[in-house]
């Protein structure tokens, strides 16, 4: 059977050459046994790992020597072919290096030693979750020899396993650069751009963390930030104007207005009051006020008045405020 009957053949054009070839002539499938381990007079360690999302498993064969270097490996894979390709580059990945170092390997590195070139990702997003399991079964048997837990060797807590991206980074992501959506998080950190499991619930691995929880939580807690530095501010008169509420910012140009223009429209027997305040699409801040009394009908009030107004404002206030008298 063609290899596009098994798969389709767009399908299968998302999945690199050397994927292609690594399922089909895995270099590094095999067993190593105690019997290798003693005629090289190395330590044999054998990890098992499966992926409850989707059956995989996979079993690695490490032989290490006294100096902890990985002299020999090889593997089994119970699976897709994506997960023997991703699962005989790991292997190949290992080899040569100290058990220490070996478990810095990280799915990614699995990932991108996979493509045929370097914007090209190797595999279809949905099957990220196979160099997953190829890098959580380096940390098994590196906890085997060591005597650790595989926990031991995660710091942090990921939210995203294809793109191995922890929580505290896209907190402080979101933070930093002020995102409002999922699609944000995943433009700036590449989180939920593959198997997209980490977006919301329901998708085809159960997670801890979701994006879109993450992104109400952090949002949430940044507007209680700001709500509490605008009361501190306001206490000691500090808040700029365009942080202000609509009701505080109708009480500074009721004050400004007070202390400035109204004493003298009320000795010409006139008056004006704000009507509402608005964020225009020009970048300006909109008044809208209404004359009372002897302002009403004004020559002054468009030209004279209404500059005056408008000038105090600026200088007291915000340089793009607009007064617009209805």
């Amino acid at each position: 059977m063609a290899k596009n009957d098994l798969i389709g053949g767009a399908l299968w054009d998302a999945y690199s050459k050397k994927v292609s070839e690594r399922m089909d002539n895995p270099t590094h499938l095999g067993v190593l046994t105690q019997k290798d381990a003693d005629a090289k007079n190395a330590k044999l360690i054998v990890a098992d790992y499966g992926a409850e999302s989707c059956g995989d498993a996979v079993r690695l064969y490490w032989l290490v020597d006294k100096d902890d270097i990985i002299i020999d490996a090889k593997f089994k894979s119970f699976g897709c072919g994506t997960a023997i390709a991703s699962s005989d580059m790991m292997v190949e990945l290992c080899l040569g290096k100290k058990v220490q170092d070996a478990v810095k390997i990280t799915n990614l590195d699995v990932e991108n030693a996979l493509r045929d070139d370097p914007d090209t990702p190797a595999v279809p997003g949905q099957k990220m979750h196979c160099s997953v399991m190829a890098y959580d079964v380096i940390k098994k048997a590196a906890g085997l020899y060591l005597g650790k837990n595989m926990e031991d060797f995660e710091d942090e807590i990921i939210v995203c396993e294809c793109a191995r991206v922890s929580l505290s980074t896209i907190k402080e992501v979101i933070r930093l650069n002020d995102l409002k959506s999922v699609e944000e998080i995943t433009q700036y950190t590449k989180a939920g751009a593959f198997c997209k499991s980490c977006i919301k619930p329901g998708g085809h691995e159960k997670r801890d963390y979701y994006l879109v929880d993450i992104l109400r939580d952090v949002r949430t807690e940044m507007e209680a930030e700001k709500l509490k530095e605008n009361a501190q501010k306001v206490n000691l008169g500090e808040l700029d104007f365009v942080d202000m509420t609509m009701v505080q910012k109708i009480k500074a140009v009721d004050k400004t207005i007070d202390e400035t223009i109204r004493p003298m429209l009320m000795m010409d027997g006139g008056d004006m009051e704000i009507l509402d305040i608005k964020d225009s699409t020009d970048g300006y801040i909109d008044i809208y006020i209404r004359y009372m009394g002897a302002c009403n009908g004004c020559a002054s009030a468009s030209t004279g008045t209404l500059y005056a107004i408008e000038n105090v404002l600026q200088e007291r206030l915000h340089p793009k405020i607009r007064v617009l008298p209805i």
